[in-house]
C-alpha cells in the first residue's frame, strides 16, 4: 500500500448481520464511511478544511458491487483512495476485503462535491484544496 491510500480494520459483529446471518447490505455503507473518515483524518490538510465548517465533502453518488458475504467474526479491511479529481467533483474508490484470505467482499465508487455550507451550493475544487488533493490521486 502506498501513502495515497488509507486502510482501516474492523471486525464483523452480530449487530451487523441480517436475518440470513451475513452482513446486511446497508452496513457496508457504514463500513465505507468509516474508511472515508479515516482517509481524511490521516491527511491533516484535508481534515482542517472539513473541520473549518465552511465547506463540506458531500456524497452525490455511490455505486457498490457486492462480491461475497461477510459473516460474524470476519476481520475486514477497508482500503480507500482518491481515484479521480475533477474541477467540481471527485471520486473515491474503496475495497472491502476479508483479512484471512484477502478475498474481495465489496467495492465501491463514491463521487463527492465540495459544498459551500453558507451558500448551500457546490463550489469548484481549486486553490489550496486542489493542491492538497491532486498528489493523492491513485494512478
Amino acid at each position: 500500500m502506498d501513502d495515497r491510500r488509507s486502510t482501516i480494520a474492523l471486525r464483523v459483529r452480530g449487530y451487523h448481520l441480517d436475518g440470513y446471518g451475513h452482513v446486511n447490505h446497508a452496513r457496508y455503507l457504514e463500513f465505507l464511511e468509516e474508511g472515508r473518515w479515516a482517509y481524511f483524518d490521516e491527511r491533516q490538510a484535508l481534515a482542517e478544511v472539513i473541520q473549518g465548517g465552511e465547506v463540506a465533502f458531500v456524497a452525490v453518488n455511490l455505486n457498490i458491487d457486492y462480491r461475497r458475504a461477510a459473516m460474524a467474526g470476519d476481520d475486514l479491511e477497508v482500503v480507500t483512495g482518491l481515484a479521480e479529481l475533477g474541477s467540481r467533483s471527485a471520486r473515491m474508490h474503496q475495497d472491502i476485503r476479508r483479512v484471512r484470505d484477502g478475498k474481495a467482499v465489496a467495492s465501491a465508487d463514491m463521487t463527492f462535491v465540495l459544498l459551500d455550507v453558507t451558500a448551500n451550493k457546490a463550489v469548484a475544487i481549486d486553490g489550496m484544496l486542489r493542491e492538497a488533493l491532486a498528489p493523492l490521486v491513485v494512478d
